[in-house]
């Protein structure tokens, strides 16, 4: 039999030289290259264009290896890009800032910042009960010792609501007092809520 002869691929060359040569911009892995392209026949149109796409990526593959740091980490070797230094165009003009709302002009002046996530959750961890509870509303956090058959006041605040007859019958006034003033913060807010829309109004806000 007679033997197979294997054909052995012709290892191409690492350097690549040109005689313009490249410009790179290697935080965006970019090798340009401004020579012009020159092509022989239709039948080596692919090969040549091959030819020219592996020049280019082995002249970049040289820069990142020459210019950029290499460290080797538990998780492999890394190599650090730098910049971009490209600035690529926008297809359309930026848009206008906008304008802020009543609202975030009256927090920016106030200092009043937006809730975190944790801020905005609904139920809270009640670590007498063991349990999550909401924080406001039906069986709320809010409303916690309202029920209790003794509570700890303060005399001078009882004594207030006394005089304003907001007492809770036999139990004293003080035993109505974190209701008295959870109802008292509402009708507050109430009270800035339609001095808010009376103001909106008035400069001509919906």
């Amino acid at each position: 039999m007679a033997e197979t002869e294997t054909s052995v691929p012709t290892r191409l060359p690492v350097t690549v030289q040109k005689p313009t040569p490249y410009t790179f911009d290697l935080g965006l892995l970019l090798a340009e290259d401004p020579n012009p392209v020159l092509l022989t026949t239709a039948e080596n149109l692919e090969a040549e264009l091959a030819a020219i796409a592996r020049d280019g990526a082995q002249a970049l593959v040289n820069q990142l290896l020459s210019t950029c740091p290499i460290e080797s980490t538990p998780a492999g070797v890394l190599l650090s890009l730098p910049g971009i230094e490209t600035r690529l165009p926008r297809e359309k003009a930026l848009p206008p800032p906008r304008t802020p709302t009543t609202w975030e002009k009256f927090a920016a002046k106030k200092g009043i910042k937006s809730k975190t996530a944790e801020q905005r959750k609904k139920m809270v961890y009640d670590e007498e009960t063991g349990d999550w509870v909401p924080k406001w509303g039906y069986k709320g956090l809010n409303k916690k010792g309202e029920d209790a058959w003794i509570v700890e006041v303060d005399e001078k605040k009882e004594r207030e609501l006394r005089a304003k007859g907001k007492g809770d019958g036999d139990r004293g006034a003080g035993a109505n007092l974190g209701r008295t003033e959870r109802k008292e913060k509402v009708r507050r807010n109430e009270r800035l809520q339609r001095a808010n829309e009376r103001k909106g109004r008035k400069n001509g806000g919906k």
